[in-house]
């Protein structure tokens, strides 16, 4: 209820808010709240960790940038559409699957449960072709 309350009241956005949204966009690698943290803070000192945790969870909420559930800390994306993300389980990157959206498996839950579906998420967990390569060089040593 309070998240549904949060979403409904306007949020304004401010100086330090936009750096945070600004910093946030300009990555494409999905970086954790503690990255965008101290790159904000190399632009303003001001800015306290609090505040960008907490502008972060409002700018998720109102949807300006996405907040990714994957293993170990959350991540952010300024790729907002429905897709889904490749978890590395050898460095921790995040990445976005190259595979689109499967609108027909919400559609197939609410066929067979009658529960309406906003959206689901997809995490693949697996080696990135980085971590392979590097994984090949050591046994070869």
């Amino acid at each position: 209820m309070r998240r549904e309350k949060r979403q409904m009241i306007q949020q304004r956005m401010t100086r330090q808010k936009q750096i945070i949204l600004d910093v946030a966009r300009a990555h494409h690698d999905h970086p954790t709240a503690e990255q965008i943290y101290l790159e904000v803070s190399a632009i303003d000192k001001r800015i306290s960790r609090g505040t960008v945790y907490r502008d972060l969870g409002q700018l998720s909420d109102s949807g300006d940038i996405l907040h990714v559930k994957v293993p170990g800390p959350d991540r952010f994306d300024c790729r907002t559409g429905l897709h889904y993300h490749m978890i590395c389980t050898g460095c921790g990157a995040v990445f976005d699957a190259p595979v689109d959206y499967e609108t027909e498996i919400d559609k197939e839950v609410f066929e067979k449960s009658g529960f309406h579906v906003q959206r689901h998420r997809t995490v693949f967990e697996g080696l990135c072709p980085e971590c392979i390569k590097k994984s090949k060089e050591k046994k070869e040593a």
